[in-house]
């Protein structure tokens, strides 16, 4: 279970210190768009309050309770699974879940919502959503486990 939480706190630390030094220390929260690397990386701030790609942006204000609580309910399986998980890459996928989705319910109860700065487009299709690299970490680690989750029976 080391490796899930090396996995956990480095995702975190990376996605907290990320948002930090873009949103606060790069003043992207009153800049609105830093050109980065144009047309392949912007920094771009948006603040969501609902899920992917803003779905449910405009809910009640008790959504972002419940998804506060359902990301930390979804943090607390996969930890209970990771246990299960007998290849370290799944650990640390299962890691990476866990550390994106508790940095994204942690802004959502600092904030209200989820900071949201990274742009990327490519080729003339111009992206105009948004991602932060909680994002990355879930998205990665779900790819993790699809492909390397095996589980060992749990004795009691």
């Amino acid at each position: 279970m080391r490796l899930f939480y090396i996995s956990t706190v480095f995702w975190f630390l990376l996605d907290q210190g990320s948002k930090w030094g873009v949103v606060h220390g790069l003043n992207l929260e009153t800049l609105r768009v830093i050109e980065v690397f144009p047309p392949y990386l912007n920094f771009v701030m948006g603040w969501n309050t609902g899920i992917n790609f803003g779905l449910f942006a405009d809910a009640h204000e008790a959504s972002r309770w419940f998804l506060v609580l359902l990301a930390l309910g979804i943090s607390a399986w996969v930890f209970w699974w990771a246990r299960t998980l007998e290849r370290p890459i799944a650990r640390i996928s299962a890691g990476a879940i866990v550390g994106g989705a508790i940095g994204n319910a942690l802004d959502r109860v600092v904030y209200g919502a989820v900071a949201d700065f990274l742009n990327m487009s490519c080729c003339g299709i111009q992206n105009p959503f948004a991602f932060n690299i909680a994002d990355i970490a879930i998205f990665a680690g779900a790819f993790g486990l699809i492909l390397f989750a095996d589980t060992k029976k749990i004795t009691p």
